[in-house]
């Protein structure tokens, strides 16, 4: 209640950007005081609950749902994110050198379709920042993903070092590797989804993985790709393929959408990616028709639209062995996880799962 009631009314008077940066901030020096973290995980922390844990990747996820990229850019509160009963998180997306990103204003609420349009254009401190940050976390309570890109001023030809060049950066701090290949707010970026682009891209990514791992003399650690909900089902089929072949781990489905269908504020005319509610249909159906594509055989993250349990549920039934909120935690505050995560267990029962695992693809039995 503290959140809607108290901080989001004040959250929400304030510029969208500044009220973004006000929490990363507050919670980046908050965490830095002893014993905060600790009040915070007992506030909000979600309870062990042996039904939603998730065994993928070689990683232990205590629950299902976690943070998408995009709200902690940069790592800096990554501990509070830790504390607050996230069952992983995204930091990210993070580029090989710092940028601005796009003009200001960039991120706008649509709070009667409860969805967000963002054109922030990967605005971050760099990778070697990012490590700076998450060599101090104190906190490794949950996986942390770094969800990597590239910058604006590379070529689309030699996107593939701007990855490897954050892969060598923050290989030692991040648990798996997501591959931001799908936002529409770098020019030509959704241009490496398709064809011999993504082909030597993953190549790139894997083998810098591989190099990586020899380095430090351990298991090669999990790569994901992030899709865009938008392509044609012939483009999605070809892209898919193209992800099987090159042996990455995983799909994360999706990232924002350039559809407005639904929508009634009058922000829906800004141009950027929408996130949110209006967007649930969509991703879920992605989902599933990847799940077909992959005969369940290539893991996948959800991501796109969920406010409730049932939103989650659907998409775990659909194919996705894990889920992520962006907009529903902007909308809702820190009580959602709590609420997805008993909601899930609810839905376990009614339906006779014995655990969460047990009802991925559901819909396709």
């Amino acid at each position: 209640m503290l959140y809607s009631s108290i901080l989001k009314p004040v959250l929400f008077r304030m510029d969208p950007e500044k009220a973004h940066h006000l929490i990363i901030d507050g919670c980046h020096t908050a965490g830095k005081i002893p014993g905060v973290n600790g009040l915070m995980h007992a506030m909000y922390g979600v309870s062990e609950a042996p039904e939603l844990e998730v065994d993928l990747f070689g990683l232990r996820f205590p629950h299902p749902v976690g943070l998408a990229a995009g709200l902690d850019k940069n790592a800096k509160a990554i501990d509070t994110f830790s504390s607050i009963g996230f069952g992983f998180a995204e930091v990210g997306t993070v580029t090989p050198k710092g940028q601005p990103g796009n003009e200001l204003p960039r991120l706008f609420r649509l709070p009667t379709d409860e969805a967000l349009i963002n054109r922030m254009g990967f605005n971050n401190d760099g990778a070697e920042a990012m490590a700076r940050q998450m060599a101090r976390r104190s906190i490794h309570r949950i996986p942390v993903a770094v969800n990597i890109g590239k910058n604006k001023t590379t070529a689309n030809e030699l996107a593939h070092e701007d990855y490897r060049a954050c892969i060598k950066v923050l290989y030692p701090h991040g648990d798996f590797f997501v591959v931001n290949i799908s936002s529409p707010n770098t020019p030509d970026l959704r241009a490496l989804q398709h064809g011999d682009e993504l082909r030597t891209l993953l190549s790139a990514v894997l083998e810098e993985m591989k190099l990586q791992a020899a380095k430090t003399g351990s298991q090669q650690k999990p790569v994901l790709v992030k899709i865009a909900p938008d392509m044609t089902d012939e483009q999605l089929e070809l892209t898919v393929a193209t992800i099987k072949e090159s042996g990455v781990a995983g799909i994360i489905a999706t990232n924002t959408t350039l559809s407005r269908e639904g929508l009634t504020h009058a922000n829906a005319g800004e141009m950027g990616g929408m996130s949110g509610l209006p967007m649930k249909e969509r991703s879920t159906e992605v989902i599933r028709t990847v799940y077909k594509l992959t005969e369940g055989k290539l893991p996948i993250i959800g991501s796109g639209g969920i406010f409730t349990a049932e939103d989650a549920y659907d998409k775990i039934r659909a194919g996705a062995s894990l889920v992520e909120i962006y907009t529903s935690f902007i909308y809702k505050g820190p009580d959602v996880l709590r609420e997805l995560t008993n909601g899930l267990k609810e839905k376990l029962r009614k339906d006779g799962y014995r655990s969460i695992t047990e009802a991925v693809g559901a819909d396709h039995r």
